[in-house]
Parts: C-alpha cells; sequence; structure tokens
C-alpha cells in the first residue's frame, strides 16, 4: 500500500520535496557502512531496502491511522521517496503482536487498544465535523487529536471511558517516535552516526564532531498555513504581515 494512495496529505509551508531534512546536508549513515560489521550492516540496509507491506490493519484502519501519524509526526517536507515508513513499522509490531515489555492494567492489549482508538477517532470526526477523519481538513484534524493530547476528548466518546485517552496517547507517540528514529534517514536528519561497532567513539567530550561527522547548520523554514498552531496564531497576531506563517526552526 503506497502513500500516493492515501488521500490526506497536507499542502502548504515551504520546505518541500527535500531528498534529506535536518542540519547535516549532506550526511549519510549508510556511507559508513565500511566501519561495520557484516550483521550490522544486514539490519541497517534492511531498514532502508524492504519497507514491510501493511498485514495487520484493514485499509480502511491504515488510512485513518496514517492520517493520524501525519498530524503527530508530520513528513510533508520529505520528498515521496524518503519518507519514513512509520505506519508500515508500527504495522508490523501489531501483526506480530511485540509489546514494549509492559502493559498498563487498565489498558486493553496493544492490539485492541489501536482498534478502538481507531474507531473512537472516526466517530469523533463524523460527530464533530460529520465527514471522516481522513477528508477533514488539516486543522480539523488537529483540533481533535489536541483534545486526545488535552486529555479531554473532544467531542466525547464511549470508548475513552473503556480505556485512558492519556495512557493511549502515549503509547501511540511511543510507536511513532521510535520508528523513526529507528531508520536511517532519520539518523541523517539530526546527524547521528550509527552503530559505531567495531569503530567506536574517540571525540568524547565538548560536543566535538567525529571527523565523519557535520557540523550543524542550521535554517528557517515556515510554519505549514493549515495547521491549527499557525491558525491559532494568525487569529492572534492579524496583522504580522505573512500569508504562509512566520519563519522559524525545524
Amino acid at each position: 500500500m503506497s502513500r500516493k494512495s492515501f488521500p490526506h496529505r497536507a499542502s502548504g509551508g515551504e520546505l518541500r520535496n527535500l531528498e534529506q531534512p535536518g542540519y547535516y546536508l549532506g550526511y549519510s549513515t549508510l556511507a559508513q557502512q565500511k566501519s561495520w560489521d557484516e550483521a550490522t550492516k544486514a539490519v541497517v540496509r534492511e531498514r532502508v531496502g524492504k519497507i514491510p507491506p501493511i498485514r495487520y490493519l484493514s485499509r480502511e484502519q491504515a488510512v485513518l491511522l496514517d492520517a493520524v501519524i501525519d498530524r503527530v509526526l508530520p513528513q510533508d517536507d520529505r520528498a515521496e521517496g524518503r519518507t519514513i515508513p512509520i505506519l508500515s513499522i508500527l504495522d508490523t509490531r501489531l501483526y506480530k503482536n511485540s509489546l514494549n515489555g509492559f502493559r498498563y492494567e487498565d489498558m486493553p492489549p496493544d492490539r485492541e487498544a489501536y482498534s478502538l482508538a481507531i474507531q473512537a477517532i472516526e466517530e469523533m470526526a463524523q460527530m464533530r465535523f460529520a465527514k471522516s477523519f481522513v477528508n477533514l481538513t488539516v486543522d480539523r484534524q488537529e483540533m481533535i487529536l489536541k483534545s486526545l493530547h488535552d486529555g479531554k476528548p473532544d467531542p466525547e466518546n464511549s470508548i475513552w471511558r473503556r480505556m485512558p485517552v492519556q495512557r493511549f496517547w502515549v503509547m501511540l507517540m511511543e510507536d511513532c517516535v521510535t520508528a523513526y528514529y529507528s531508520h536511517p534517514w532519520a539518523w541523517d536528519e539530526i546527524g547521528f552516526g550509527g552503530p559505531a561497532y567495531p569503530r567506536g567513539y574517540m571525540r568524547l567530550e565538548n560536543g566535538l564532531p567525529e571527523p565523519w561527522e557535520k557540523d550543524e547548520q542550521r535554517y528557517a523554514w515556515n510554519t505549514p498555513p493549515d495547521s491549527l498552531s499557525e491558525l491559532e496564531d494568525e487569529a492572534a497576531h492579524p496583522t504580522h504581515g505573512s500569508p504562509h506563517g512566520r519563519g522559524g526552526c525545524h
């Protein structure tokens, strides 16, 4: 299932179609392969070259959860071919029924938790805006998700009386962040050298870069104009003048 088949990609913002986002232009973790052993090479290469298929979630569930992921960890700045497959990685965890080592006693099993949350989010969208969540504008999607983040679902839904919304939110964020930063392209973005075995690191003090690392080069960017935060800022500061948001740091 390709991302192009999902109709909910956000529009807006200055940073688009970047082969390598982040402050370390030209840095490549995969360029360090010569210093890795064969087992490490195999693991890292597979993360880049083999995107797991969607095997656990139904198509409808996958489309909605992908829309949620796009809001909680957007990748609108990345080129199509350089998008980190968060949904596929999360689906693989559910398919294998892998656990994060524990489960709260007031939470259902992870598979059930995701199924219930997807149902609740769709019902909330239909009740509040009379549309499917995937067809809402970015700011309206973010309104619903922000209410979950805040622990105050708006509108209320009975599912959140069966499952603590804040515990689900923490699990969702843990899964998204873990999937994203387990990928070598995310390592490039933050200038992380990847596995240091057997080479190791030599410059352990004063924040000095290793010889193979890049110096940080910051740049400004504009917030996507259809995001909830930007619309709220525009309402609070209607005269600041930019139709595309204010410059920031990515």
